[in-house]
């Protein structure tokens, strides 16, 4: 089971990754926003597993209509995932952000 402490420690250790507030919320950014808690327990991420994600565990992994217009968000359940699953799917958000700026 992960934590928001576990997301922003994951963030944190990643090159050129600031923490600020986004939609009054904990935020992490690289070159942009690649992760961001929705709500207390569950994170948004990028991915682009989001689809097969959501279709083998929908209980961990969803979006709401809010997120139909961005295809790479999911939402991840933090007390259904394991931190080394997590730290993952981080890395891939961070990549797919971007990373820091050079």
């Amino acid at each position: 089971m992960a934590t928001e402490e576990d997301v922003r420690e994951l963030c944190l250790a990643l090159p050129g990754v600031t923490e600020g507030p986004s939609w009054g919320q904990p935020a992490w950014f690289g070159r942009t926003l690649f992760a961001r808690i929705w709500e207390p327990g569950v994170v948004t991420l990028k991915t682009e597993e989001r689809e097969a994600l959501a279709g083998t565990d929908p209980e961990t992994f969803w979006w709401t209509p809010h997120h139909e217009r961005s295809p790479l968000l999911v939402l991840v359940r933090l007390e259904r995932i394991a931190r080394d699953e997590l730290a993952e799917m981080v890395g891939e958000s961070y990549r797919i952000a971007g990373g820091p700026e050079r």
